[in-house]
């Protein structure tokens, strides 16, 4: 088959790769499209190598056609179409993946539209309501908010009764995340959030904050934060090391969360897509909740896709699309 591979100076290189091997419990998925997220620019420098047996190759989601199953495999069958939470192996023609990370395509969508979904759906559900335990009613900032896992997380906010407040990088992407749903937001171009986000949250403070920004935004994110507020952190983009008030991490009763998905067990990933099977993708099938997709680009042109990833000038995902 064909596969993104990394060259030299962290090319990338549409080329011929073995087929994957399919395990015990797995589909073998011949992949329609697949789509790009920040983690995918880290490993491509070496910064975030795949979890042990992963495949090497880059891709944290695709959607597709089951084209083989294995022993053990219940839910599946060939012809079925589905998307997929992977470990690696997206950027690639066919994928073998866990048949507990597997959902089918939620009704209505195609396949392309399918494949925005997966890691940013679980990302923000995890780290929302399974992390933070997101109640109906408490407020959330989400740091990022026109990004894919910010485009999920307010609308996921607003389908299940929480108000958001985000960042975003301008105007016009504050405009966007209001037609989503957020209630209030903030260009962070314009200096610190915190009086904003303040204003948003009232007396009480914020309940929840989703931030991929790390030590840059730490101390303003503590500072807004209410009576056991939780802070969960998913990314380090602003830096990774912070002096803070522990302080004020007691009095308030805080919780900071550190998180991650790639490297979870294949249990927990089930758990979580299966939430997301119950809760989430009848909303996508109504419409309640829609993917937001930025540009689709042929696969053999990761490269560039992932270069416009870089700039920062996304809302929602980047998808790549063999054809």
């Amino acid at each position: 088959m064909k596969a993104i591979t990394i060259g030299e100076e962290a090319s990338l290189n549409w080329s011929d790769v073995a087929d994957p091997e399919l395990n015990q419990g797995e589909v073998l998925i011949d992949v329609a499209a697949s789509a790009v997220n920040r983690a995918d620019l880290m490993q491509r420098r070496g910064l975030y190598p795949p979890p042990a047996g992963a495949s090497p190759i880059m891709g944290l989601e695709c959607a597709g056609t089951v084209i083989q199953v294995s022993d053990g495999v219940e839910h599946f069958k060939e012809g079925d179409l589905v998307c997929a939470l992977l470990a690696g192996g997206g950027y690639a023609q066919k994928v073998a993946v866990d048949q507990g990370s597997v959902l089918p395509v939620p009704s209505g969508l195609s396949l392309l539209q399918a494949a925005s979904l997966p890691e940013v759906y679980a990302t923000a559900w995890l780290n929302s309501f399974i992390e933070a335990g997101l109640q109906p009613g408490e407020k959330v900032i989400l740091h990022a908010g026109a990004s894919g896992v910010g485009t999920a997380a307010i609308q996921l906010c607003k389908a299940f009764g929480s108000p958001t407040f985000v960042t975003a990088g301008n105007d016009e992407k504050l405009a966007f995340c209001a037609d989503l749903g957020a209630t209030d937001g903030f260009n962070r171009h314009n200096g610190s959030f915190l009086q904003a986000a303040k204003k948003f949250s009232g007396a009480g403070g914020t309940d929840v904050i989703l931030d991929p920004v790390g030590g840059a935004y730490l101390q303003d994110n503590l500072e807004v934060l209410g009576l056991y507020g939780r802070l969960v952190l998913i990314g380090l983009m602003g830096g990774s090391s912070r002096e803070i008030n522990l302080g004020q991490l007691m009095v308030k009763r805080l919780r900071v969360i550190g998180s991650t998905l790639r490297a979870r067990s294949l249990s927990e990933k089930s758990a979580i897509m299966g939430d997301l099977q119950e809760k989430v993708w009848p909303k996508i099938a109504t419409g309640e909740i829609k993917p937001v997709i930025d540009k689709v680009y042929p696969m053999r042109n990761a490269a560039e896709a992932q270069d416009w990833v870089a700039t920062d000038q996304t809302i929602g995902k980047v998808v790549l699309a063999n054809n």
